[in-house]
């Protein structure tokens, strides 16, 4: 018999369906297919049934859920300086998550151990199935970075093995802006529909959901619109080695330094928005330049690929100037029909963004290793 479908527990876990029926809806297929399929995972212990569920006037129908077995999952996401650690449940339902500084610049040796006894000491109960790691940097498959251009040491690095070793269970490592999409998506949409997610912090990324699946691209980079050339930038030259990025101008770190430029000294993309918060009138017109920057790229990438939404998070993303930078430029540059239903807010989840995604990420490795 074939194995069950992957998206089933995909579909169960975000609450897209709870009973036979909804999953064979969803899958297009027979309902006795679909029926074969839960009795398999029912077999593993993946599915449970849990009661009835109403079926206007047919019969009741079983409620299907995730068997939520003792234990959890430990996540995480990398910044430039800071860590945000979580904890969640098998199923990938935050439990708990909390910040703590590390320095992604001192190298994967360094940082990957530091987080290990970061993550060992995050509270918890029963069994560890799983680890979870989004990362600020191009991530291939097997959970390598590639071409990092704010990662010193971190090019082709195996992470994914490295901490499958040191916790003995199933890793999965992501791009940052990958997993805040995911993340994102799965609590605005469920399991289908059409969103970007953009990160814009110290850097600037963004994650692509399509049909509800994270879309990575021929080479795993898809929505990286950070390293895009832009007029407004000039010759600024550019962590990666290229000058006139959209970085350089639309990022924290284009901001501080531009500042910097103006005699105005921060040290960090947090400074520039408590200027702006009180009213400086520098930092203020750099965060809506920086917005309206970046709404001149997502214009392209909104009337290229008609998403329901477009989710700001990061830093940046608590400035409403930049966001009504961001809404207006992207407005104004593009037709009528991509925007009329267009959704361009600040992202739900706030900083928990890529922790959700990762341990969404991380449930399903873990259960497709137990099926």
């Amino acid at each position: 018999m074939a194995r069950p479908h992957p998206r089933i527990t995909e579909l169960l876990a975000d609450g897209s369906a709870s009973s036979r029926s909804d999953i064979a809806r969803l899958l297009g297929v027979a309902p006795s297919t679909a029926s074969a399929w839960v009795g398999q995972l029912i077999d593993s212990g993946v599915v449970v049934e849990d009661g009835l569920v109403a079926s206007g006037s047919g019969r009741p129908r079983r409620r299907l859920r995730l068997n939520r077995s003792p234990g959890h999952l430990l996540v995480a996401e990398l910044g430039g300086n800071h860590a945000r650690l979580g904890v969640t449940d098998r199923t990938g339902r935050l439990l708990h998550s909390t910040t703590s500084p590390l320095m992604v610049a001192d190298g994967p040796e360094q940082v990957l151990g530091s987080l290990a006894r970061l993550l060992r000491d995050q509270p918890a109960e029963g069994e560890l199935a799983g680890v979870g790691l989004a990362l600020p940097g191009p991530v291939q498959p097997g959970g390598t970075v590639r071409l990092p251009s704010r990662m010193p040491g971190w090019a082709g690095f195996p992470v994914q093995e490295a901490l499958a070793e040191s916790f003995g269970v199933p890793a999965v490592v992501e791009n940052d802006a990958n997993a805040m999409a995911l993340g994102e998506h799965r609590t605005q949409f469920g399991s289908e529909g059409d969103s970007i997610t953009v990160k814009a912090g110290t850097a600037i990324g963004s994650g692509i959901v399509i049909a509800g699946q994270l879309y990575r691209g021929a080479t795993f980079a898809a929505g990286d619109v950070t390293h895009t050339v832009v007029h407004a930038a000039g010759n600024r030259p550019c962590t990666c080695g290229k000058t006139g990025c959209l970085e350089t101008v639309a990022s924290g770190a284009g901001i501080v330094a531009r500042l910097a430029e103006q005699g105005i000294k921060v040290t960090n993309t947090a400074d520039a928005l408590a200027l702006a918060r009180d009213g400086d009138p520098e930092a203020t017109t750099m965060i809506r330049t920086a917005g309206s920057l970046l709404g001149e790229v997502l214009s392209s990438v909104v009337s290229f690929f008609n998403p329901q939404a477009l989710f700001l998070t990061g830093g940046l993303a608590s400035s409403q100037h930049f966001v009504t930078a961001v809404r207006a430029r992207i407005y104004d540059g593009c037709h009528p029909l991509m925007t009329e239903s267009l959704r361009i807010e600040a992202a739900s989840l706030g900083a928990d963004a890529a922790l959700v995604g990762a341990a969404l990420l991380t449930a399903a490795a873990v259960r497709e290793a137990t099926t």
